[in-house]
Parts: structure tokens; sequence; C-alpha cells
């Protein structure tokens, strides 16, 4: 009895964590649906324009954002231990090494531009992508600002303002997509360039409300007051990286394991371009959930670990794996069951639809997968045990993922469904490794806890 009541009060403790993050998530992809729903009702080439601009964004977005997430583990364990000054360095520290990889990547970003044309897609999709590719590039500056402050709140236990500001940028995204797609309210009618445009002053306002609300709260204040007394350091820049830069090699890889395959359906057509658009976009709404239990299992596995509590560890895990599980099996079977009206919101465009209904078959099947990938990820990041999910990321998405989507795609035949089935072997795999690294890791720590108290 006492197990389960143990247990209840860990899903309770993780969801009321991982509900802000959620929606901050839902805020998130926010923009992406709005400007794909609003986009797809120009037609399919300006749908194909925004996937595959979107697509080429997000191969380097995704790495920066993974070196962001280093942050809040090390803030947690700070924060845990009551080394407040030492969370407010890492903050300080974070948010000048955080700049400093978006402008080189800005750099970088722009200048692939000329080379766009060189992927294999339609020219007439590559030529309406770039002037919404170069928005979504300049919108990576204000968030790479944003970032630190976010990732510093949410180690500390806080993920509502995040929450808050997101919404808020988002739903200003939709209002701006309107003005500028459309040329409504006197602004110019610009197509799939309006919801870049869009997407760029909507994430340009976030860092400003973001900084402003650490120096009016008065329990946030102290850790800015703090920052006036901490300065530049090496030691911590390397720190940020050790737990940063695994994390990134990660995302990346399974970030642009989905990028690559978007490019691989190009190769199919505009049609196979725009229903992999759809189909990803109700995938990423499914994540979001998953990416919020699993951020939330990082900050509580980190405040954990920071005291050396073993025992809450593997409880905290045990129980965000069930969460993960619950609602996996539920967005399987509304992927299965409502596969013909899904693809409906975002277009009228017959063909597209009949495609993205046969690949929600196999979205619906690899639900469960990834699910347990995302949770096992947030796990060993609470733990800073980073370094192997940078080497079972490898080995899941660039030796298993990529090469059996090709393999079943375009070898066997399978088109763009097995393009998709890729991503089932690959993220079984990351599941598989990635659970047997937790319980390893607490089998050793048990057996740690008890040399040492045989020695005493």
């Amino acid at each position: 009895m006492l197990k389960l009541f143990r247990l209840n009060n860990e899903y309770g403790t993780t969801l009321r964590l991982a509900v802000p993050i959620i929606l901050s998530q839902v805020g998130q992809i926010i923009t992406q649906l709005a400007d794909n729903i609003m986009v797809g009702r120009l037609g399919t080439l300006p749908l194909a324009a925004v996937s595959f601009g979107g697509t080429v964004s997000f191969i380097l977005f995704i790495s920066c954002m993974g070196i962001t997430l280093g942050l809040t583990p090390l803030v947690g364990e700070a924060y845990a231990q009551g080394r407040h000054r030492d969370a407010a360095a890492n903050l300080m520290n974070a948010i000048i090494l955080y700049l400093g990889i978006g402008a080189l990547v800005f750099g970088v970003q722009y200048a692939v531009i000329p080379f766009l044309d060189n992927m294999g897609q339609p020219l007439e999709v590559v030529e309406a992508a770039i002037p919404y590719y170069k928005y979504l590039v300049w919108s990576l500056l204000p968030f790479m600002l944003f970032a630190p402050f976010k990732q510093f709140l949410e180690g500390i236990g806080n993920t509502t303002i995040a929450m808050a500001i997101v919404i808020f940028s988002n739903l200003l995204n939709v209002v701006l997509n309107y003005m500028f797609i459309y040329g409504e309210w006197g602004a110019p009618e610009l197509g799939a360039t309006g919801a870049g445009l869009a997407t760029f002053l909507s994430r340009l306002i976030t860092p400003f409300m973001i900084i402003g609300y650490c120096l009016v709260h008065r329990r946030i204040r102290r850790y800015m007051i703090l920052l006036r007394h901490t300065h530049f350091s090496w030691t911590r820049v390397r720190e940020l990286m050790v737990v940063g830069f695994p994390i990134c090699v990660q995302m990346s890889l399974e970030g642009w394991t989905f990028s690559f395959s978007s490019i691989m359906m190009g190769w199919l057509g505009e049609i196979a371009i725009a229903s992999n658009q759809i189909a990803l976009t109700l995938c990423n709404i499914a994540f979001l959930t998953l990416v919020g239990i699993s951020s939330a299992t990082t900050i509580r596995v980190s405040h954990a670990y920071g005291v050396g509590d073993y025992e809450a560890i593997s409880r905290i895990g045990s129980s965000s794996y069930r969460i993960g599980l619950i609602w996996n099996i539920f967005t399987a079977f509304s992927f299965i069951l409502l596969r013909e009206l899904l693809p409906q919101i975002f277009t009228a465009d017959e063909d597209v639809i009949a495609m993205t209904a046969r690949m929600l078959i196999v979205v619906a099947m690899f639900q469960l997968f990834d699910g347990m990938q995302c949770i096992g990820m947030g796990i060993l990041r609470g733990m800073q045990d980073v370094v192997i999910t940078m080497r079972i990321a490898f080995i899941a998405y660039l030796a298993i993922n990529l090469p059996f989507g090709y393999l079943f795609g375009f070898v066997f035949g399978f088109g763009e469904i097995g393009v998709w089935l890729g991503y089932i072997f690959g993220l079984s795999t990351a599941a598989i490794l990635l659970r047997r690294r937790f319980k390893h890791n607490l089998r050793m720590a048990q057996e740690s806890s008890s040399a040492n108290l045989d020695d005493e």
C-alpha cells in the first residue's frame, strides 16, 4: 500500500511540473501548426515550401536547442544543494555561450542558402521556400537569448512562466500570420513569406518578457542580483558544454533523421512533401506531452541526484514511464481511428489526404517506442549521464533509422510508407538501450551504497 501511495504521489508531482511545460510546448508547435494550416489554404506548393524551409532551418535549430538543455540539470543540482550563487553563475555563462553559438549558427544557416537547390527538391519549391527560411534564420537569435532564462527557471522548478510567455507569443503569431499571409488590416499580402515574418516577430518579444519577469519577481530577482557578482568562467562554460554538447548531438541526430527523411520525401514529389509535413505536424503535437513529461522528469531527477537519493530516482523514472505509456496508447489509437479526418484540417487536396492517412498508420505504430525513448532521455539527462545518450542516438538514428528508411522506401519500393518504417526500427532501438542504461545506473548506485554500508 505504501509503495502504491508513493507511486501515485510521483504521478501527481511529475504531472504538476509537466503540464506547464506541455502547454509551453503546445505554444511552440502552434507556430508550425498555424503556418501549415494557414499556408496550406493557399495550395500544395506554398505548403511544400514551408515544409522544406522549416526542415532545413530545423537541422541546426535543434542543435541549438539541445545545447541549451544542458543548463537545466546543472541548475537543478545546484538548487537542490542550496548553491544559489553557482546557479546564478551558470545562468550568466549560459547567456554568453548560447548567444555566441546562436551568432555562429546564424552565419552558417545564411551561408547554405545558395545550396538549397542542390537537395533534390523541385525548383519551384526551393524558390518559394527561401524568403520564409530567411525569417526563420533571424528568429534563432531571440530564441538563444530566451532559452537560458527558460532553462534556468525550469531548473529551479518554475515551469509556468515560460508556458505563459510562449503561449502569448504564439497567439500573437497566429494574428500576425493572418495579417501577413493574407494581407489583412493593411498589411502586405506575402503568402508563405508572411508566415516566416510572423514567426520572427512573435519570437522577438519572448526574451524581453522573460527577462522582465526575472527582474520584477521577488524570488527570482535575488538570482538577478547575484548575476552582478558573477563573471565569465571557462570552467563553467566547459561544464555547460560537457552536459549540453552530448544532448545537442543526441537531439541533432534525432532531428536530422527527421529532416533528412523529409528531404527523401522530396524525391517522391510535392504530394509526398505536403503529406509528410502534415503527418510530422500531427506526430509532433502528440510528442509534446512526452517532451513535457521528459522535461519534468529531468528536473525531478536532477534534484534527487543532487542529494544522492537514488530510491527517489527509481520511483520518478518508473512513474514517468507509465505516464508516457498511457499517453502513447491513446495517441496511437487516435491516429488510426481519425486518419481520414485529421489531414482535412490542413488541406482539401484529396491526394494529400489519402497519402497522409496511410502515413498515420505507421505513425501510430511507432508512438510507443518514441515515448519510451523520450522518457529515457529525460531520466539520463537528470543524472547528467548524457554521453551515452549521444552514442545511442548515433546507433539508433544514423546507423539504423535512415538506412532502413532508404532501404524500405526506395530499394524495396514502399515509397513514403517505407521511409516512415525506418523510424520504427530506430526508435525501438533507442528505447531499449536507454531503458537498459537506466537500470544499469540504478544497479551500480545500489551496489555502491551497499559497499559503503559494509565499509562502515
